[in-house]
């Protein structure tokens, strides 16, 4: 938790960018019959019956500092999806970082070994190279600005009926066009001396 903590403290640097990594599901839901928009004294009505096209994965790729974020929609979210959206982040995205400063949870499928798994040897050692990574604790994943920018896409973009991964890149897109052109950033307050105070608890106590 302090290492993550402590990394948030550095200053904006161009040439190491930091950038937070999540990820989460949406269940694409098609409606199975037409709903009624809404009209002068009458809410939108939505049947209560639905037909399920599946589930979407978003990876979403978060640099704080200045208010940029890239959502990727995926089918699933295997070792090689993670791989893959790594190469992005790091060809793509931030072809001139010397480093890339990662922030992550500790999920299986986020670490070195799953690029080794999607590209050759020397592909792999090239990107993992260019990353420098760090794990929120297990049950901390709440130390990733990452999934509090999730939980805002959730709230302003998600929350309602979509059928397709087509309809939600393009809802993402336009989403993620706005928040990017007001560069809307997180104000992170809490720092290694606050969780010493607040989440005393979870450090081992030394007896003296």
């Amino acid at each position: 938790m302090e290492d993550v903590l402590e990394v948030y403290k550095r200053p904006y640097d161009p040439s190491r960018p930091l950038v937070c990594l999540d990820e989460t599901s949406k269940q694409l839901v098609a409606e199975r019959r037409p709903s009624a928009p809404v009209a002068p004294g009458r809410e939108a009505r939505y049947d209560y019956e639905y037909q399920r096209n599946g589930v979407a994965n978003l990876f979403m790729i978060f640099e704080p500092l200045a208010g940029k974020r890239r959502v990727k929609v995926t089918e699933r979210r295997t070792k090689k999806d993670w791989a893959e959206c790594v190469r992005e982040l790091v060809d793509e995205l931030y072809p001139r970082a010397e480093r890339i400063v990662l922030v992550m949870d500790n999920l299986n499928t986020h670490t070195p070994a799953s690029l080794y798994e999607a590209f050759a040897p020397a592909e792999a050692k090239r990107l993992a190279d260019r990353l420098e990574m760090h794990y929120t604790p297990k049950h901390g994943s709440w130390l990733d600005m990452a999934e509090i920018e999730l939980g805002i896409l959730g709230r302003q973009c998600l929350d309602r009926r979509i059928d397709s991964a087509e309809q939600l890149t393009r809802e993402i897109g336009a989403w993620q066009a706005g928040r990017n052109a007001a560069e809307a950033r997180v104000n992170w307050r809490f720092t290694t001396d606050d969780a010493r105070i607040r989440l005393k608890k979870l450090y081992p106590s030394i007896a003296v």
